[in-house]
């Protein structure tokens, strides 16, 4: 069944406590999940561009370190202080996955440059009542493309609790361990990362 916020930041604190999870293992371990959600709900020769290209836009909380088999691009536009995150950061600059310096805002150039957009941007932790830029921004341009968008976990502007019709839409979302109340509004396909918890956890979850 589908979690609140309060919920679901206890079984993630339960799996670092008690199961003795790593934040990084987690982090990792959820990135291959959605890698794979991705690429069962756009395989490669379905994509209508040759060049198999992924936009990634990342926020700075916890709400994504994706891989591909796709060849990304990532916009991180205020990046995380958290070392965990700059970890990653600097992992994806040494084997060369550019990052874009701006998003343009002319939304042709993206429908025209990516496949797909990977929304890893506002996930549980944000409050969409008060979001400010340049995320702000980035929603309304997102809003506009044609591009197929994937959002992990909550997609961006929509409470953790309830959609929002401020927030984006996206075609796909993969949630994180368990599926947010907002999820039981979702139309699109859907992914559960959630496959490596223990059967404890798995029980309390179904229950």
């Amino acid at each position: 069944r589908s979690r609140s916020k309060e919920e679901a930041a206890a079984i993630e604190t339960e799996l670092l406590r008690d199961y003795r999870f790593g934040q990084q293992q987690l982090i990792e371990i959820w990135g291959q999940a959605c890698a794979t959600a991705i690429t069962k709900a756009y395989p490669l020769a379905t994509l209508a561009k040759k060049q198999p290209t992924v936009l990634v836009i990342c926020g700075p909380d916890q709400n994504g370190s994706i891989g591909l088999e796709y060849e990304p691009t990532i916009y991180h536009p205020k990046r995380s202080s958290q070392s965990l995150h700059q970890d990653f950061t600097v992992q994806c600059e040494k084997m060369d996955i550019p990052f874009l310096s701006y998003l343009p805002t002319e939304v042709q150039l993206i429908n025209d440059a990516y496949n797909l957009v990977i929304d890893a941007m506002l996930g549980p932790e944000a409050d969409h009542g008060n979001i400010k830029e340049p995320y702000s921004g980035i929603l309304v341009t997102l809003k506009q493309i044609k591009t197929p968008i994937v959002s992990v976990d909550v997609p961006s502007g929509w409470d953790v609790e309830e959609p929002s019709q401020d927030g984006i839409s996206p075609d796909v979302l993969i949630s994180l361990t368990a599926p947010k109340k907002c999820a039981m509004r979702f139309s699109g396909k859907h992914f559960l990362a959630g496959r490596f918890l223990p059967y404890d956890i798995q029980k309390k979850i179904r229950a």
